[in-house]
């Protein structure tokens, strides 16, 4: 098997290393890991893409390459330079150091990877691993992700949903915010809302007098509705959310058409 895996939090990230680990698993001793990930960190740029400005890429190693670019624009390099048309069987994206449930999807530069994969007609996943109390004392912080995330990714490779719509199907998985051992398994949720936290801007004034406004994340523990993905994180399962990069809301088509007719 050809993995190609990239993150959004840079070529030297401790996660992109779990995610390596992970990969050679899967891919077996005679199988490909490519690896073409940021050269500095791209967090929050969702699916952002380079269109107006070239961007540097870098052979780092054996089948590692850097770009100065976000993850999309990193798939977008791997597919059609590094790779030189030989598309992988599959791209792994994270595992970013963080959650990428409920509203951070939307954010999410590890999602952007995932999905400019999926929209380049390639399977796809996302991994992401929550961070808490629990993960602080440990040595690895992504070790869930590191012990698990073979496991699920095989069992979406061998029983998962795969299909060939325009909009393919790709997935988002999180590991929840507990040692390895203490995962109860995995729950197939969907996208979940933390309603009474959101981004915002907090100020601030440099040496020089000037202002200048910091993006400030909300609380990451509040709960989602129950089943939902950030929800049952906390309840200490995997969650694995099956995504479209199609943002049309299909259940208010008719009624739009109704009232508009």
């Amino acid at each position: 098997m050809r993995i190609l895996i990239t993150n959004d939090d840079g070529i030297n990230a401790p996660g992109l290393e779990a995610l390596t680990e992970i990969a050679i698993d899967l891919a077996g001793p005679e199988g490909e890991v490519w690896t073409v990930a940021p050269a500095f960190e791209q967090s929050g740029v969702a699916h952002c893409i380079s269109y107006t400005h070239p961007m540097m890429i870098a052979k780092l190693g054996e089948r590692r390459y850097a770009a100065e670019g976000s993850p999309a624009d990193c798939v977008l390099a791997a597919l059609y330079d590094v790779l030189q048309g030989a598309k992988p069987d599959l791209v792994l994206s994270g595992v970013n150091r963080g959650n990428n449930s409920a509203e951070n999807v939307l954010y999410s530069g590890t999602i952007g990877g995932a999905m400019e994969a999926a929209l380049q007609g390639l399977p796809a996943i996302a991994l992401s691993q929550f961070l808490g109390r629990e993960t602080e004392g440990l040595a690895d912080p992504f070790e869930a992700a590191r012990t698990h995330g073979p496991a699920v990714i095989r069992a979406l490779l061998e029983r998962g949903l795969w299909d060939g719509e325009d909009y393919r199907l790709f997935y988002n998985v999180n590991f929840p915010p507990v040692p390895a051992a203490a995962v109860k398994g995995h729950r197939v949720a969907a996208q979940g809302f933390r309603r009474d936290t959101s981004f915002g801007v907090e100020p601030h004034i440099s040496p020089s007098g000037r202002k200048f406004l910091w993006i400030k994340g909300g609380a990451q523990h509040s709960p989602t509705l129950p089943g939902t993905d950030a929800a049952v994180n906390l309840e200490g399962y995997i969650s694995i959310t099956p995504m479209r990069a199609d943002l049309t809301a299909h259940d208010r088509l008719a009624e739009l058409e109704a009232r508009l007719g």
